[in-house]
This record gives structure tokens, sequence and C-alpha cells, in this order.
């Protein structure tokens, strides 16, 4: 990964340290002059981070599937951070911040008006319901219609599906894979909430093989739209998510990249950070990291949706989190976003 503008600072405090000192860095000869270094050979990069995007803090964005216009009674998008009321996170910024789940850091007038405002810029008619889960990380998936939103209490669950016009079916993350389905020929849609966990289980091949069933819907007619989330370039996971994967997926290998994390001062200077642990027993520089998009997509063409009908924003949470919430970005102190998706009435 090439060093940020932070690394280069990092580095350039270290250099000024040592220069105080009369100190550099490098390995020297007995005669104390200084010996050319090998060239470091780093492992590979298998996925670069994405450029921080300029955005408008003032402004509500949403983020939509642009072919889908072509089904003017669908209703979809994905929401951002920007131009909303919320300062809980950012207090510094003249702006709001447009959180749409209820959290303990924010009040839940600030919500109830940032939801006004997405469902406004939405285009979505006032008459139709918000549909939300309590998510819980699982295959759940549910079938809704207006007798079920009465309820206060939301379902526990990570899918939901409708045909009924009028209700706009909502997914809340913050990193997480959000992927919408529509029918186009039946008109019904789904949306789903797809975390490592989530996806493991086969949550959105399983929530088609449900459509199916439910609305007798064909995957040839099916269109499906792969939300932001946290990409591969920075979705460092464990070995144990590893063999979750392997042991599930005939391609499960394939999702995994081994991303070399790059520390521009303890590359310059090594001695630092010397330890007692034995070789081998130390840390490699190599980090395991999950392309959770990419997972999603291979489950969709799986269930038989064609490759074009799949779009996938790309769009990293966690590289852009001046314009998306990332629970890893920020530690968890962060807000949550809706992907949703309805039937006009």
């Amino acid at each position: 990964m090439a060093p940020s503008r932070a690394d280069a600072a990092h580095v350039q405090a270290h250099d000024q340290l040592f220069g105080r000192a009369d100190l550099t860095s490098g390995r020297r000869s007995p005669a104390g002059r200084k010996q050319p270094r090998e060239p470091k050979r780093n492992a590979p990069t298998a996925i670069p981070p994405q450029i921080l995007r300029r955005v408008v803090k003032s402004r509500l964005e949403i983020v939509r599937v642009p072919e889908w216009n072509a089904w003017p009674w669908l209703v979809h998008g994905f929401s951002t951070r920007t131009g909303g009321v919320t300062t809980a996170w950012r207090p510094a910024q003249r702006s709001g911040e447009l959180n749409l789940g209820f959290t303990a850091s924010d009040t839940r007038e600030n919500v109830l008006e940032n939801r006004r405002r997405f469902l406004k810029a939405l285009g979505a008619p006032r008459s139709m319901k918000l549909v939300m889960l309590k998510q819980i990380h699982s295959s759940s998936v549910l079938s809704v219609g207006h007798h079920d939103i009465a309820d206060a209490v939301p379902c526990r669950g990570d899918g939901l599906m409708t045909s009924e016009p009028g209700l706009l079916l909502a997914i809340q993350t913050a990193d997480c894979i959000p992927v919408l389905i529509a029918d186009v020929e039946k008109k019904a849609v789904a949306a789903f909430h797809a975390g490592w966990r989530g996806t493991v289980k086969r949550i959105v091949e399983s929530g088609v093989g449900k459509m199916r069933v439910a609305f007798r819907s064909r995957p040839q007619d099916l269109i499906a739209a792969i939300g932001p989330g946290i990409g591969a370039c920075c979705y460092a996971v464990g070995e144990e998510v590893r063999a979750e994967f392997t042991s599930q997926f005939a391609y499960g290998q394939e999702l995994f990249y081994e991303v070399s994390d790059s520390d521009p001062v303890r590359e310059k200077y090594p001695l630092l950070f010397l330890t007692a642990r034995a070789p081998g027993h130390g840390h490699v520089g190599l980090s395991l990291h999950l392309d959770l998009m990419e997972a999603n997509r291979r489950q969709l063409l799986d269930a038989g949706l064609r490759p074009e009908a799949i779009v996938v924003i790309g769009d990293c949470t966690r590289c852009q989190c001046n314009r998306y919430f990332s629970y890893r970005a920020e530690q968890g102190f962060t807000g949550r976003m809706l992907s949703v998706i309805g039937i006009r009435p």
C-alpha cells in the first residue's frame, strides 16, 4: 500500500528526532561508513486502498443503480453519511450527518429527522412504510406484508422480502454488505444484510431460493445490487474466518488475499521494533483479507442470476469514511446507513 500523508509525517518526525541525537538510519560498516541496503522485498499488495473522494458534507447524497431506472415502479437507494442533523461523531463539523439508526450516541429526534430527509430525497411516496429488522448476523429471511408492520418491536433476522406495494424494506449497515434484489417480472423485492457470518451461512443464496418459493421468481428475471461495504482492501480477518469459508464453498480460497501491511517507520528504523521472540514467531507484515462483495456476487451467480444482472457498487466504506459510516474505521463509534428497496403503491 502506498504510504499516506500521515505515514510520511510519522517518518519525518522520527527523522527529526534522530537528527537531534546525531543519529541516522541504516546499517554501518565497521569503519563507520554506510553500506548500501539491499532492496526490501515487499509481500504483494493484492488490492490497493481506494482513493478518498471529496464530498460535500452539507449535501444529502443517495447512491443508486442507474440501470434500475428502467423500472419506474421500483424504489431503491443506498444512503451515505452526509446531509443530516446528527453531530455526535464529528461535533466540530459545521454540517450534521445522516445517521439513520437508533444508537446510544444519537437522539431519537435526530434519527427521525434524518429518516424524513432521506425518504424525501429518495423520492419515496409519503405513504410508503419503512420496514426494518433487529439484525443478528443470521441466515433468517422474512416475508413481510402490511399486516406485519403494526408491531412496534422489529422481528429478528437479516433478510426481508415482499411483493406488496407501499413497503420500503431497509437494511442497516456500517461496513457489512447490503444486497438488494428485485424480480422485474413478478414485481417482488428483497433486501439482505450480509456480514461475514451471514455470508458464510449463504443468506443471499438461500434468500433467492425463498423468493422462488414465495413469489415463483425465476432467477433469470432477478436483478441485484451489492451496495457499499468494507472492501477487500481493508477487511483483515483471521485464519478462522478463512477456515469457515473454505469449508462451505469450493471457491472459498479465491475470496482471500494476503496483503502487505506496510509501515514506513518500521521499515526505516527496524532496530526500534526488535523483540525477544524467536525467529518466525513475530509479525511478518502480512495480513489476510476477505472480499465480502465478491463472496456475495458468487452466491448470486450460484443462485442462478445472470452475471450482467448483478451490479457491484464497489465503494469501500472504510476507505471512504468521509462519505460512509464505517464501524472499523471509527472503532465502533459511528452511525448507521440504510439500504432500501420497495414497490411504489
